[in-house]
């Protein structure tokens, strides 16, 4: 897939429900490590309502207008501090592709860097303090290495989500400074954290999506 157009945005959503409902006990495990075990709930509640939202709207509605719509349900439909933080993520994702028709690699860059600098400012993160952002940002930064070299948007994908592999894993070095997790301190050394860990969900879901 060269491109992914509003018709693929749809399947994408499917798709990353499909997963998210498949990892959901997974993520109640791994946030029940250091945390209130409700990520895996979360992710499968507004992955769902997302995809039902964006099937329901249809491709006729557009890129932007289904990214919007995705996160506004998100936001919706579970106001917990990850469902609240990904919202953000999709609506600024949503603003940065405004009147685009297709999602290429600069494109994916625009999307993933406006995605992370939301959650940044939303949860007041930044790096190295064990959250998605850890995962994010080096996605985006991948991303628009792979924009400005040219290169095709599933090996830019593949390379992205590379990176949030080698991230996720740099992770378990760092200590929690964030939710319910930050109370455990030095106890969180050792283990991955759960929000990076669904940004790592999210880009191999679009990377094997795009890669088909």
């Amino acid at each position: 897939m060269d491109a992914i157009r509003a018709d693929d945005l749809i399947g994408l959503f499917q798709r990353w429900r499909d997963t998210f409902a498949e990892q959901r006990n997974f993520l109640i495990a791994l946030d029940g490590k250091v945390g209130d075990s409700d990520l895996g709930i979360t992710m499968a509640k507004s992955f769902a309502a997302a995809y039902d939202t964006v099937a329901a709207e249809g491709a006729g509605a557009g890129l932007t207008k289904l990214l919007r719509s995705a996160g506004a349900i998100m936001a919706k439909t579970a106001p917990s501090t990850m469902g609240t933080l990904t919202a953000t993520g999709f609506l600024r994702g949503a603003k940065a592709l405004d009147g685009k028709e297709a999602i290429g690699t600069p494109e994916a860059a625009a999307f993933w860097r406006a995605f992370a600098t939301g959650i940044a400012e939303r949860g007041k993160a930044k790096l190295g303090d064990k959250t998605i952002l850890d995962v994010l940002d080096p996605v985006a930064g991948a991303l628009e290495t792979a924009a400005a070299s040219g290169l095709a948007l599933a090996p830019a994908l593949k390379a992205a989500a590379d990176s949030a592999e080698a991230e996720l894993e740099r992770t378990k070095t760092m200590v929690a400074q964030h939710g319910k997790a930050a109370a455990f301190q030095e106890k969180t050394l050792g283990l991955q954290d759960a929000g990076a860990t669904v940004g790592v969900l999210l880009l191999k879901t679009m990377t094997d999506f795009v890669s088909e």
